[in-house]
């Protein structure tokens, strides 16, 4: 029974995030989420409460077992900055080149010029992430392994701002890579080994020391 109770959960939390991704948070509705996911809306308000329940929802299924990651990974002592970066990449690429709805969903909400309690509420979400990748720059700039003349804020925003440009204007990155950014096989063949070689060598040639022969 409780597992029949998680997978109808899942399942609603599926067709939401198309629907959150197709028309955004304001042009959904729990309605059109329940009718696409074949359930009541009696259902839908017991297991989320409110729309803002199932939004919120989506990203804490999305999202918490990712940052584990990432936090194991920045504090773990054993490996020196540079290994942390190149695992916190590893782990990025994977997770963001794939759930295509999620990200659109995020973009949407988040790129808003308005704010509310709910973009606030994402934003927190996010900037847990952000900051792991923040706190290994930093230690590596305190080690002295990474140049420590360097623009730390704007180096995030390349990282993320890379992410962005790919996966949520798909139309205009499948020309200029030359195949389609939202195909499955293209992005396990070809855009993931691509986007961590690229982030990996262009993070290594602006952390780097002059003095520094890290390969």
């Amino acid at each position: 029974m409780e597992k029949e109770k998680i997978d109808k959960k899942d399942h609603i939390l599926d067709v939401a995030e198309k629907i959150f991704a197709e028309f955004g948070y304001d042009g959904a509705s729990t309605r059109a989420i329940s009718g696409e996911a074949g359930v009541n809306m009696a259902m839908l308000n017991y297991y989320f409460g409110s729309k803002e329940g199932v939004f919120l929802a989506i990203f804490e299924r999305r999202i918490a077992m990712f940052q584990q990651v990432l936090a194991e990974i920045g504090n773990d002592t054993s490996k020196s900055a540079w290994e942390k970066l190149d695992k916190y990449i590893e782990s990025y690429v994977e997770k963001v080149v794939n759930n295509n709805c999620f990200h659109i969903m995020l973009h949407r909400e988040i790129s808003k010029t308005k704010k509310s309690e709910l973009t606030d509420r994402i934003t927190a979400i996010v900037m847990k992430n952000v900051k792991v990748f923040q706190g290994i720059i930093a230690d590596g700039v305190k080690s002295g392994e990474f140049n420590p003349d360097i623009d730390q804020e704007l180096l995030v925003a390349t990282l993320f701002g890379t992410k962005n440009y790919i996966i949520n204007t798909p139309h205009i990155s499948s020309v200029v890579l030359g195949y389609d950014v939202l195909d499955s096989q293209a992005q396990d063949e070809l855009l993931k080994p691509r986007l961590k070689k690229y982030l990996k060598n262009l993070l290594k040639a602006y952390l780097q020391n002059s003095h520094d022969n890290h390969k």
